[in-house]
Parts: C-alpha cells; structure tokens; sequence
C-alpha cells in the first residue's frame, strides 16, 4: 500500500520536495543540453566522414550528461522516497494520495504554488482539480481508517 498523506503532511513536505523538485528540473535541462551538443557532433561525423572532433569537448559534454543524470536520478529518487507522485516533472506537478469520503484522491501541488489547494480523484488528473474546502478538509483523512 502507498503512503497517504493528511494535507498537514504534505503541505510540511512542500520545502523539501520543491527544493529535490527544482533540482531534478535544472539536472534535467542540463542533462538534454549537454546530450544534444553530443548528438550534433555525431551528426556532424556521420555528414561529413573524417572531420576533425574536438575530443575535449565530447569528453566534457559526456561528463555534464552524467554528472547531470546522475543529480536528475538522486533528485526523483528523494521526491519518490517521500511517498508522493511525480505527475509531471517539466511542470513541476506532484500529487500526495490521500482518502476523501474512503475513496484514494490526490492532493495536488504545483511548483509555484504556495501551498496545496486543489485536490482531484485518481482518474481525473490536473484537468480535474478542485478547490480543496470546508467539506473536504472535514472528510479527509491520510490513514486508511474511518
């Protein structure tokens, strides 16, 4: 069973997921710009045959790719750990499973958000938020008791 979360819960993980969350984020950027230098070298060999390559600068986009991976990896990791899903990381949106009325929903953040406000079942994703409000505050819980 996956952890749920009261909104107390989550909303006290937000520093600590932001923080792994914008660093996945900028790993990620860095890891795709340093892969596409990469690949226009590769192109480059294969249109033109023998020319001459810049073998440092392989080595060290080849470095940044890695070490960039390797951040990008420890950085979801740490978000996964945590118990709550990664929904979209280009757009910084995570839920935390959480029972409404007995039945599993998500609290949904999003990066620049400055707290969690929305809600929404498990099939309905971002589209389907909604208002987190008196009623849902009073019938949620993050356990599975009743």
């Amino acid at each position: 069973m996956s952890r749920r979360f009261t909104l107390e819960e989550a909303e006290s993980l937000l520093p600590e997921i932001e923080k792994s969350l914008r660093e996945a984020i900028s790993s990620k950027a860095e890891f795709e710009e340093a892969e596409t230098a990469l690949q226009s070298v590769n192109q480059r060999v294969i249109m033109l045959g023998g020319v001459l390559v810049d073998r440092s600068a392989v080595y060290q986009n080849r470095l940044r790719r890695d070490q960039s991976a390797e951040r990008l990896k420890g950085a979801l990791q740490k978000i996964q750990e945590s118990g709550c899903l990664i929904k979209d990381l280009d757009v910084g949106l995570i839920d935390f499973p959480t029972l409404f009325r007995g039945d599993e929903v998500y609290l949904c953040w999003k990066l620049g958000e400055q707290g969690i406000s929305f809600w929404h079942g498990t099939q309905e994703g971002f589209a389907g938020r909604k208002a987190i409000d008196a009623d849902f505050r009073e019938h949620h819980r993050g356990d599975a008791a009743n």
